[in-house]
């Protein structure tokens, strides 16, 4: 049995559903924002970027651990928002068939709470051959899949953020079930990030 086959198998069905070109799945859709704006920082530079004010704690922590700068904004959103100004979606709330938008990076949730409920991952959808080759890199500590560890050669820093075959297994089950059109998940009532000290100095 290759255990990577499986995570393959469900990363071949998100690109049939969303219609992306790519679908690289992680450990978390926080885990997907960090290394999304790691390759965006090897690529532009340690640059600003903004987001809404309100969302999830772990979004700006992730781009602050990726080596960028953030700032909020105000506004109302529903299913995703842009962090601005780099082609990067946080779609957490949103899952549907088709969402894919050509040249666009978009960060899925598999979390219980939302709509592809494995329970936990996460995944970037995107049509970015180089970005692919490194996002996959990074994910698994910098590894080459199928590559046995005394026989890789080690040429990124990577992250401990490979989906286990497990959960990717889950995800195919569950979505070769989903129904092709889902609504936004409700945004949760989340708090102003904007007056938090930690964020005020990154």
């Amino acid at each position: 049995m290759n255990p990577f086959q499986v995570v393959q198998d469900f990363e071949r069905a998100l690109c049939e559903y969303t219609g992306a070109k790519y679908a690289v799945v992680t450990t978390s859709c926080t885990m997907a924002i960090l290394l999304v704006c790691a390759f965006w920082r090897d690529k532009v530079g340690p640059i600003s970027v903004t987001m809404p004010s309100r969302s999830y704690v772990g979004v700006p922590q992730s781009i602050i651990h990726a080596g960028l700068r953030v700032g909020f904004r105000n506004e109302n959103w529903s299913g995703g928002y842009q962090i601005m100004p780099l082609p990067v979606w946080d779609y957490a709330r949103r899952f549907t068939s088709g969402m894919y938008v050509k040249g666009q990076m978009q960060l899925v949730s598999f979390h219980w709470t939302k709509i592809l409920s494995v329970g936990q991952g996460g995944a970037v959808l995107h049509d970015n051959p180089e970005a692919d080759a490194w996002l996959r890199r990074a994910r698994f500590d910098g590894r080459t899949e199928g590559v046995l560890a005394k026989e890789d050669i080690i040429t990124q820093l990577g992250y401990h953020a490979y989906m286990s075959p497990r959960d990717a297994a889950e995800g195919i089950s569950m979505l070769a079930v989903l129904p092709k059109y889902n609504h936004d998940v409700p945004n949760s009532d989340y708090p102003d990030l904007s007056k938090m000290s930690v964020f005020q100095c990154n």
